[in-house]
């Protein structure tokens, strides 16, 4: 008669709260160096917040931008034609009317750059005075051209029909170019001397909104330039900026060859603003490759971090981990525990990393004046991926801790 068996043992097992509770035992036991460990993915994951959150806050204000000035300006170019009796100036005197009787225009003007000699300096005194002058681009330009460019005045006021009509001597200049010539102030009615002919200063420009080479330059009306200087010419022809309402840009670029000279269309090409949606996303690009690779950076280096911190824990418990496998803990049930641990800390560093990353992004919108925008989804992905972080981390030492046996364990 064969024996009777020996009763099987019950198998042991870890429950999920034992884990948990194992698991923040772990972590507090040395709160000061977990935190250390964590801290690695709070920097991975709060750039990666940031990252996201930023570009989508820039995207926005790049748009806002972009419709405010860029989609709103239109330049018509003077190509100079193909025929041989093609004239110097191809845009007619009434030029300025014919663009501004189009319907989303705001205001239109021509411009050309003056040819000077080299003799003809740009001063504060008189020639012969002792001030040598520098030589600074002079704009001759119709009245539209200021008021397209959108001015910010900081002293005085711009030139208008009548200083053009009657081709005045008056010039509007910018005030870092004001400030090399030493005027200040327009009460003493300030001139500037291009060569021999004075210009009363009437005004100093502080910004503009559109064509910011203006502020570098003497700007005089158009009909004083053709009287001293004579018309553009094929080595400097004329141009034309038009200020359009939002959303008529492109429109006007279209139609500005036919009201200008319906018989010659050849004679001009207009420029319309680029397309936005090639603006933002090249933006957009380079910002998300340089800081994603910045936040992967700090994720790589946090889940060093908590690898090696989590190989010297198991180093350091040697000896409580041979006890728990001789009191019958399974080589799994160490593997859980030491993966646990280290998830925990990707994941609290997760958490944290996306609270910091969210107030930074919130923070500097509120700084800039911004709208600040932070998809959902981030706030949701960020803690995951600092939980899967520690979880591939702790892989490694969580597998050596299992691999641990008793006896040798419990011999050290």
């Amino acid at each position: 008669m064969r024996p009777p068996r020996a009763p099987r043992g019950e198998r042991s097992h870890l429950s999920r709260r034992d884990l948990l509770s194992e698991c923040a035992a772990g972590i507090l036991q040395r709160p000061a160096r977990s935190a250390l460990t964590a801290l690695g993915t709070v920097l991975g994951v709060g750039t990666f917040v940031v990252v996201l959150g930023l570009t989508a806050t820039t995207s926005s204000q790049i748009d806002s931008r972009f419709n405010e000035l860029t989609a709103t300006q239109v330049t018509v170019e003077d190509t100079g034609g193909e025929q041989p009796e093609y004239l110097a100036n191809a845009f007619p005197a009434d030029a300025d009317r014919r663009i501004e009787a189009l319907n989303g225009v705001r205001n239109a003007g021509v411009y050309w750059p003056v040819r000077l000699t080299a003799e003809e300096l740009v001063s504060a005194a008189p020639p012969g005075t002792g001030d040598e002058g520098e030589r600074t681009e002079v704009v001759a330009a119709s009245p539209g051209v200021l008021e397209a460019a959108g001015p910010d005045l900081e002293q005085g006021r711009i030139f208008d029909a009548y200083h053009d009509r009657r081709g005045e001597n008056v010039a509007v200049i910018g005030s870092g170019l004001a400030a090399r010539l030493g005027i200040t102030t327009l009460e003493t009615a300030p001139a500037v001397f291009v060569g021999d002919h004075a210009f009363t200063v009437i005004g100093i420009v502080a910004d503009v909104e559109r064509k910011a080479d203006l502020l570098l330059s003497v700007v005089v009306p158009r009909t004083t330039a053709e009287r001293i200087w004579g018309g553009p010419d094929s080595g400097a022809r004329a141009q034309m900026l038009i200020a359009t309402d939002l959303g008529a840009a492109r429109q006007i670029a279209s139609e500005a060859p036919l009201a200008l000279d319906p018989a010659h269309l050849e004679y001009f090409k207009a420029v319309p603003p680029p397309d936005p949606r090639g603006l933002r996303g090249s933006v957009t690009s380079d910002l998300d490759e340089l800081f994603m690779l910045l936040a992967g950076i700090c994720l790589v280096i946090g889940a060093v971090g908590i690898a090696n911190t989590t190989l010297v824990a198991v180093l350091e418990r040697t000896g409580e981990i041979g006890l728990r496998r001789a009191l019958g803990a399974r080589g799994r049930h160490i593997t859980l525990q030491f993966l646990a641990e280290s998830g925990a800390l990707g994941a609290l560093g997760g958490l944290v990393g996306t609270s910091i990353g969210t107030v930074t992004v919130v923070a500097m919108a509120v700084v800039r004046d911004w709208t600040p925008v932070i998809h959902p989804a981030t706030v949701v992905a960020a803690p995951a991926i600092g939980l899967v972080t520690g979880v591939l981390a702790g892989l490694y030492p969580a597998w050596r801790a299992s691999r641990i046996q008793p006896a040798e364990a419990l011999r050290r």
